[in-house]
């Protein structure tokens, strides 16, 4: 089978551990000749700049699914949880120390420094506002809706582009990859990602970071998968 387009995180995933862009990851999915879309955690103005850079503009899921847009200038497709995230937060916030990060563009979670307790936050969560999760991607910590993630995005995203998920080979690196991946027809964990998105790839590579996506369209093309 012959996959019709890839989809693929942006931190940890095309980019070095300090956030630098892989050049290398960034030629590779430019060269390929099968849309890409980005599906990234952080918000949409900074995935449009990741499209536009990176030269595979402009089918964009942002905020883990949350924001959602299939071409630069259209209109984005927004969810309606930001309103229990804030909640969450409230509750959470009264009890540990908090400090929100880039908040003026985040349009349906909340995301956090890495610097409190998330595992007793998460218990706390679990208990008083089961529709509500907190994530960590490494990078920073996201409150957001149970009922969005990437999975859900790529759902949307396949509908808007007129194909089926299972057209779509995925790749990521991080707990918030994982609706994506099992989603996807065709799943991809680079060689740092986490141990339970590994677990479920249907091809993990030996590099890391971008060093891994490259490795792994290598694989894809070599076997004539894309």
């Amino acid at each position: 089978m012959k996959y019709k387009a890839l989809v693929i995180d942006v931190d940890g995933t095309i980019t070095h551990m300090d956030r630098k862009l892989s050049l290398k990851a960034a030629a590779k999915l430019r060269s390929l000749d099968i849309p890409v879309v980005i599906a990234t955690g952080n918000v949409l103005c900074y995935a449009k700049a990741v499209a536009k850079l990176v030269g595979v503009c402009c089918h964009i899921i942002a905020e883990n699914g949350g924001v959602i847009v299939d071409g630069f200038d259209k209109k984005p497709i927004v969810s309606d949880v930001i309103h229990e995230c804030e909640e969450a937060y409230d509750f959470l916030s009264s009890v540990f120390d908090m400090e929100k990060l880039d908040s003026v563009h985040r349009r349906t979670e909340i995301v956090l420094r890495r610097n409190f307790d998330v595992e007793n936050a998460s218990k706390m969560l679990q208990s008083n506002f089961p529709g509500v999760e907190i994530i960590d991607t490494h990078f920073a910590i996201h409150i957001k809706s149970k009922k969005i993630n990437k999975g859900t995005g790529l759902l949307k995203m396949a509908e808007l582009m007129k194909l089926q998920t299972s057209d779509y080979v995925a790749i990521g690196d991080s707990v918030n990859d994982m609706e994506m991946l099992e989603e996807a027809g065709f799943s991809i964990a680079v060689g740092n990602a986490d141990k339970s998105l590994k677990e479920i790839a249907d091809y993990v590579s030996k590099a890391n970071y971008g060093d891994g996506t490259v490795e792994a369209i290598d694989y894809l093309q070599s076997r004539d998968l894309i």
